[in-house]
């Protein structure tokens, strides 16, 4: 099912916010997913670029945000941005599984491959059959934070002929480095583009190392004069939506 609602019970979404319902087939749970369109959307007939975001409870409203927000929308409205920005909320106690592609032998989870499928099958064609959406790669960005950062960039292994672009922020690569470390070696090709981010305060000493790993390894698949990756690591950053709220902007506007 698929219903469209505005943001009236929300505290703080701009109005440019709504959300609607929608069944994840793959994982037999309904999903609700909140919707950014920008400011001009509806007075013109141009098409947009769309970024697919995990947690949405934590990108447009305090009021479902747990540790503060995102402020996604109030950041895209200040720059006038031209994006639409679908918002895919995590299923609370299943949101390991749903974020992570492998198995971890402590944690459990590795339930990714279901979840990007309802992504790619299901949500897209209906984000894309309902508003006006540039839909190739090229316009087509996954972004997200620990676990999501992981699985966006898994995403874009997965299915390069989907996602263009990356926004990965402190992503938890230690939850399956092994795997992801194998997947690497096995892939051949690499041409999406990454902004890579973390603190050096995460109180993780391993986020840096695995992200500058990760970003060797995307070195290793095209020439760096093609600038097609970028890392930042943000002095005292801590691995909270304060870091990745205040870099928000800059990523989109690299990105984008």
């Amino acid at each position: 099912m698929f219903y469209l609602n505005s943001n009236a019970q929300q505290t703080k979404a701009s109005k440019q916010v709504s959300n609607f319902s929608i069944e994840l087939p793959q994982l037999k749970t309904p999903k609700k997913i909140w919707v950014y369109l920008p400011k001009n959307y509806n007075t013109s007939t141009k098409k947009y670029p769309v970024i697919y975001m995990h947690d949405a409870q934590n990108l447009f409203d305090a009021k479902t945000a747990a540790y503060g927000e995102w402020n996604i929308d109030e950041t895209l409205d200040s720059i006038n941005a031209q994006v639409i920005v679908i918002g895919i909320e995590h299923g609370g106690d299943k949101r390991i599984d749903e974020l992570t592609p492998f198995k971890n032998a402590k944690y459990g989870g590795g339930k990714a491959d279901d979840y990007l499928d309802f992504i790619v099958k299901t949500l897209k064609p209906k984000v894309d059959a309902t508003f006006r959406t540039k839909t190739n790669a090229k316009n087509t960005a996954i972004f997200g934070s620990s676990l999501g950062g992981l699985v966006s960039f898994y995403a874009a292994i997965k299915y390069p002929e989907v996602f263009g672009k990356v926004g990965c922020f402190s992503p938890a690569f230690w939850f399956n480095r092994k795997e992801m470390n194998d997947l690497m070696t096995q892939t051949k090709d690499f041409k999406t583009k990454v902004y890579f981010l973390c603190g050096d305060n995460e109180g993780d000493a391993d986020v840096i190392p695995d992200m500058k790993n990760v970003e060797h390894w995307v070195n290793t698949k095209r020439c760096e004069c093609k600038k097609l990756n970028k890392e930042v690591i943000v002095k005292g950053g801590q691995h909270n939506e304060k870091l990745w709220r205040e870099n928000f902007k800059k990523a989109y506007l690299w990105l984008f």
